[in-house]
């Protein structure tokens, strides 16, 4: 009975092993649980509905992360990365309203990415064809591993990136081999340069790059899409070149992320689109 009144257990970095489900089934205060690199095995299936923090990670437990996350709405930090939990996760994190750090690499998971979807699909409505082409990508920041994998389906030729600190540039280079990384200031020969950075959110933003000897007939992207023209656009145009914002891939997100929980696709026309102008 006095073991029901536990509320924390630490037992990290041990060899602790055998299932533990019912172990945790009947220790309902608990609220800290580190169990973190054990070879501990079983469904997390209790509902431990007072939890805040909990650390299952380099273990080898299994389950339905539907279901998992669903005993979780009142955790502040989740890591069950690296372990054998299967499932779809998009819908199964809406309620965990607390939540504010979550770990789930490793597993075998499927999940959705809109930004995938949302800049591809804002492309290919421009009908610039991007096969065998060159791109040049401003920035390292969490929305360009996403733009990258949608250049490679569209079967672009090469993919170079530039950001003022190279080592988050190297860093996405590490999920994708064949990126060319060159130092900031360099300008590289490209069919489409793409402004992945913040700069630009403000009006007077200048991006600081001498790209006044690109050439004519080039594409210039930017994810901004608020203002409408950013100066890395606007020196595009002047310079004679096609520019988009990211206005499109904003909407296309949208109708994506729609699709996904109600099931249906909206129609985009030029009506919606112009909603954001």
């Amino acid at each position: 009975n006095k073991l029901k009144e536990i509320i924390t257990i630490v037992l990290q970095k041990n060899k602790l092993t055998g299932n533990i489900s019912c172990i945790l089934r009947d220790l309902p205060k608990l609220n800290y649980i580190h169990l973190g690199k054990n070879k501990l095995t079983g469904k997390i299936n209790t509902n431990l509905t007072e939890i805040t923090y909990l650390n299952l990670s380099e273990n080898s437990f299994s389950g339905n992360i539907t279901h998992i996350l669903d005993n979780f709405k009142s955790s502040i930090f989740l890591d069950l990365s690296q372990n054998k939990f299967t499932g779809e996760i998009s819908k199964s994190i809406q309620n965990l309203t607390e939540l504010q750090e979550l770990y789930l690499n490793d597993n075998k998971l499927i999940g959705h990415n809109t930004d995938i979807s949302g800049f591809e699909l804002g492309i290919k409505n421009t009908k610039f064809d991007l096969v065998n082409k060159k791109i040049f990508i401003l920035g390292a920041g969490g929305v360009v591993p996403s733009i990258v994998y949608s250049l490679i389906k569209m079967k672009v030729s090469k993919i170079t990136i530039s950001n003022r600190t190279k080592k988050k540039a190297e860093d996405i280079k590490k999920l994708f081999n064949n990126l060319s990384i060159v130092e900031w200031g360099n300008i590289p020969d490209f069919n489409m340069i793409i402004n992945a950075t913040s700069v630009g959110l403000k009006k007077d933003d200048e991006i600081n790059l001498n790209l006044s000897q690109v050439g004519k007939n080039k594409f210039f992207y930017d994810v901004i899409y608020n203002p409408s023209e950013t100066n890395f656009l606007k020196m595009g145009r002047e310079l004679g070149n096609k520019t988009l914002n990211g206005k499109l891939m904003f909407i296309y997100q949208a109708l994506s992320a729609f699709n996904i929980w109600h099931n249906q696709k909206p129609e985009i026309n030029e009506n919606v689109i112009q909603l954001l102008d």
